[in-house]
C-alpha cells in the first residue's frame, strides 16, 4: 500500500513538472503590448445616457452605443448637442464648432487667446489675453474686456505658477476663472507676483540660448498676492470679495452654489493649519464664514469635491480628515454640523451620488483593506452602511444618473479586469466582460502578490511583490524596489498590474513596491507623522523593508536597487546617503535634494518655513548625508524642469564631487519634470544598461538598444 501511494505521488509530481515545462513564457512583444498576451479587450463604458442605458464605445468601429441594461440591445448613440460643442484655439485665435457644422471664428487679432471656456448657456466664451480677462458673444462676435491691468507680474484669470502647480492643478492649464451656473457672472482670481522671486530656467538651444523667467516662490519666500473678483457677463465694474490681498494666505478652487447666487471660497493661512469656507455674494463681495477647521499638523486644500451642495438648498456634505481619517459630514448651509455620515479608522475616497429623496449617500472608500477600493451606501444619519461591491478586489464604479444601478470594473493582482452591472442594493444584474484571455492558463509568468512587512513598532507596511518567472527559493535574486514616498501618496494597490513587470521577471529580478506609514494607508493619522520632518519615517520604513528583503534566502543581499521619480527621486538619493547601509544601487529621476529649494505651498504644508524649522530642513536634506554615500547612484534630470529645478541635482553633484564620491549623471536637454518623445528609447535603454550591468552582470540584449 505504501509503495502504491509513493508511486502515485511521484506520478503526480511528474505530471505537474511536465505541465509546467509545457507552459510558454511571454515574449517581449507580448509584454510590451504589441501582441496578444494574458488579456483581451472588454467593452469600454464611459457613462450613461439615462438610468436604463449605459454608453459603450466600440474601439474598432470608433462608434458609441446606448446599451439597454435589461435586454442588452444596442442602439447608436450621439452625444447631446451641448456636449458636442468644440471650442479651441488655432494660431492664437478662438474657433467654435457644433458637431459637424461649419467652424466659426470668434476672435481675430495678433495676440494669443488662452483657455477659451463656453458659458453654461452656450452664449459666451470667456478667455484670457495678455493676462487680462475677456469674453466674446458667440452669436455676434462682440468682445467684452473685463480687466485692464494685466502685466508680466499681474494676472487676471491666469494663475501664478505656485497656484497652477500646487492648488488649482496642472490640468487647469493656468485657468483661474469660473462661470456661474446661470451664466450671469464670472468669478476669477487676480494674482500679483511683484514680490515673488524670479527663478531663471535656461534653455541651451541656438547659439546664445535663452532664459525662461518664472516667478517661483521657494520655501520661506513671499507668495503672490491674490484677490477674488466677480464680473457680470455684460461687463462693468469688478466686485472684489472682502479679503485683504496683503494677508499671507491661500485660496483654493471655489465652488458656485446651484443657482449661481453665491460662491464658496476656500481660504487658508500661510501655515496651512487653518481652513475656512466663506460664502461670498458676487453682487457685493460680502463674505460669510460657514466652516472653520484647524489641525495641529496641516489641513489639505486640494480635496476634489471637498464640498457637495445639495439641491435642497439647505445642506452640504463635507469631506474632512480632521479625526485622523477621511470621512463625510452633513452640514447646514450656515455651517452647523448636523452629524457625521461616516466614521471609523478607514478612509472614504469619493462621493459618487446623493439620493436626496431617500436621503442616501453612495461613495467609494478604502474600508475592507487600505489597498482596495469598494463602493458603499449609507443614510444621511450615518446608519445602514452597506458594502455594494464584492470579493477581494479593487473596484472602479460608474453609477447611473439617478442612482438606480452601477457598473463596476474590478481586479486584483492575480485577476485581470472584469466588468459587472449591479443594482443600487448590490445585486448582480449581469456580467459585462472578462479580460482574461482564453489561453491565460497556457503561460507561465512572474507571480505577483500582496504582502505586508512588519516594523519594530507595530506597523504592517503594505507591499506588492512580483517574483521571477521561474522562481526558485534556493537561488538568490537581485531586487528592484520602486517607490514614490510622498505624503498621502501611496502606490501599493491590489489591482491587476498588466504585463509590464514581466520583462524583469523573465530576467530573474524580484520587483517590489512598498508604502510607508505616512503614505495614506494608515489615514491622516499616519500621514501627520511627517509634519516638520520629511524624509524621516519614509526612510526608516523603506530601510526596514530593505532589511526584511535582504534577510530572505532568495535575495542577493548585495543587489538591492531603489528607484523613483520626483519625491521618489528624493527618497532614492536619501537611500544612497542616509540609508546607504541598506541600499546598494539607486536610480533617481528629478530629485528634490534639499527642501528650501522647493516651492512654498507644498514644502511649508509639511515642514513650515526654513526660518521656523531649520533643524527639520537640515535633517530632511540629502546634502546633509553626502559623507555617508556608498554604492552607485544614477541621477537623471531635465535641464528645463520648471517644477523640481535642476538646481537640486547640481547642488547634490557639487557635494558628491567635493567628497570624491563616484556616481552617474544623465541630463535630458529640453526635459521638464519628465521627458518623452524622441528621448524615450534612450531613457529605456539607459535603465536597461544599468540593471544588466549592476544587477544581472551580463551584457544588454541587442533588442533593448534598438
Amino acid at each position: 500500500m505504501k509503495r502504491i501511494l509513493l508511486t502515485s505521488l511521484a506520478m503526480s509530481l511528474f505530471i505537474n513538472i511536465s505541465a509546467q515545462a509545457q507552459l510558454k513564457k511571454l515574449t517581449q512583444q507580448q509584454i510590451l503590448g504589441r501582441q496578444p498576451s494574458l488579456t483581451k479587450p472588454i467593452p469600454i463604458t464611459n457613462g450613461w445616457s439615462d438610468d436604463s442605458h449605459y454608453i459603450e464605445i466600440d474601439s474598432k468601429e470608433r462608434k458609441m452605443y446606448a446599451v439597454d441594461i435589461k435586454s442588452g440591445a444596442k442602439t447608436p448613440y450621439t452625444a447631446p448637442p451641448k456636449s458636442n460643442v468644440n471650442v479651441n484655439v488655432r494660431n492664437g485665435d478662438i474657433f467654435i464648432q457644433y458637431g459637424s457644422e461649419e467652424v466659426k471664428r470668434l476672435t481675430n487679432d495678433k495676440d494669443e487667446e488662452k483657455n477659451p471656456t463656453l458659458s453654461p448657456d452656450g452664449k459666451y466664451v470667456a478667455f484670457t489675453r495678455n493676462n487680462d480677462l475677456y469674453a466674446v458673444e458667440v452669436a455676434t462676435g462682440k468682445e467684452t474686456r473685463y480687466t485692464n491691468d494685466g502685466t508680466d507680474v499681474i494676472y487676471n484669470g491666469w494663475s501664478s505658477w505656485v497656484y497652477y502647480e500646487e492648488i488649482l492643478g496642472r490640468s487647469t492649464n493656468y485657468k483661474a476663472f469660473w462661470w456661474s451656473p446661470d451664466s450671469k457672472n464670472i468669478a476669477f482670481m487676480r494674482f500679483d507676483d511683484t514680490k515673488v522671486p524670479m527663478f531663471p530656467i535656461n534653455g541651451s538651444t541656438g547659439q546664445h540660448g535663452y532664459t525662461e523667467k518664472t516667478r517661483y516662490p521657494k520655501a520661506g519666500d513671499p507668495n503672490p498676492e491674490v484677490k477674488v473678483g466677480f464680473v457680470p457677463v455684460t461687463g462693468g465694474k469688478v466686485i472684489w470679495a472682502d479679503f485683504n490681498e496683503k494677508d499671507d494666505q491661500y485660496f483654493g478652487t471655489p465652488y458656485w452654489s446651484f443657482d449661481g447666487s453665491n460662491l464658496m471660497v476656500q481660504w487658508m493661512n500661510r501655515g496651512q493649519d487653518n481652513l475656512k469656507f466663506y460664502s461670498v455674494n458676487p453682487a457685493t463681495g460680502a463674505k460669510k464664514e460657514i466652516y472653520d477647521e484647524r489641525q495641529p499638523s496641516w489641513v489639505d486644500l486640494d480635496y476634489d469635491g471637498r464640498i457637495e451642495y445639495l439641491e435642497d438648498k439647505k445642506h452640504y456634505i463635507l469631506k474632512s480628515d480632521k479625526t485622523g481619517w477621511a470621512h463625510f459630514y452633513l452640514y447646514t448651509l450656515d455651517g452647523k454640523l448636523v452629524n457625521p455620515i461616516t466614521s471609523g479608522k478607514w478612509q472614504v475616497t469619493n462621493l459618487v451620488h446623493v439620493d436626496e429623496k431617500n436621503k442616501v449617500v453612495y461613495f467609494t472608500a478604502r474600508k475592507e483593506a487600505s489597498t482596495r477600493t469598494d463602493f458603499y451606501s449609507v443614510s444621511y444619519t450615518g446608519k445602514n452602511l452597506k458594502r455594494l461591491t464584492f470579493g477581494d478586489y479593487t473596484h472602479q464604479v460608474l453609477m447611473s444618473p439617478n442612482g438606480t444601478s452601477f457598473i463596476t470594473t474590478y481586479s486584483n493582482v492575480s485577476t485581470p479586469p472584469k466588468k459587472t452591472l449591479l443594482d443600487n442594493k448590490g445585486k448582480i444584474i449581469k456580467e459585462l466582460g472578462d479580460s482574461k484571455a482564453d489561453d491565460f492558463a497556457d503561460y507561465k509568468f512572474g507571480k505577483t502578490e500582496m504582502i505586508t512587512i512588519p516594523t519594530e513598532d507595530g506597523y504592517n507596511l503594505p507591499a506588492v511583490i512580483t517574483y521571477p518567472t521561474d522562481f526558485d527559493e534556493t537561488k538568490r535574486y537581485p531586487v528592484v524596489m520602486s517607490i514614490y514616498g510622498g505624503p498621502n501618496a501611496g502606490t501599493v494597490t491590489n489591482t491587476w498590474k498588466g504585463t509590464g513587470n514581466q520583462l524583469w521577471a523573465n530576467e530573474g529580478i524580484v520587483q517590489i513596491s512598498v508604502d510607508h506609514r505616512a503614505s495614506g494607508q494608515f489615514g491622516k493619522e499616519g500621514v501627520a507623522l511627517m509634519h516638520r520632518n520629511l524624509g524621516n519615517w519614509e526612510m526608516k520604513d523603506y530601510a526596514t523593508a530593505g532589511k526584511w528583503l535582504k534577510a530572505k534566502p532568495w535575495v542577493d543581499n548585495k543587489k538591492l536597487l531603489i528607484t523613483g521619480h520626483s519625491y521618489g527621486g528624493y527618497m532614492t538619493c536619501l537611500a544612497l546617503t542616509k540609508g546607504a547601509d541598506v541600499f546598494d544601487f539607486g536610480y533617481a529621476g528629478a530629485p528634490v535634494t534639499s527642501w528650501e529649494l522647493y516651492d512654498t505651498n507644498y514644502t511649508e504644508r509639511f515642514m513650515d518655513t526654513p526660518q521656523e524649522n531649520p533643524e527639520g530642513y537640515k535633517n530632511g536634506s540629502v546634502l546633509t548625508y553626502v559623507d555617508n554615500y556608498k554604492g552607485l547612484l544614477r541621477i537623471m534630470h531635465g535641464d528645463m524642469d520648471d517644477n523640481v529645478h535642476m538646481q537640486n541635482t547640481i547642488q547634490l553633484v557639487d557635494k558628491l564631487q567635493n567628497a570624491n564620491k563616484h556616481f552617474e549623471l544623465m541630463i535630458y536637454p529640453g526635459g521638464r519634470h519628465g521627458w518623452g518623445g524622441v528621448k524615450t528609447p534612450h531613457d529605456g535603454a539607459e535603465r536597461a544598461r544599468f540593471y544588466y550591468q549592476n544587477l544581472l552582470n551580463k551584457p544588454v540584449p541587442a533588442e533593448w538598444l534598438k
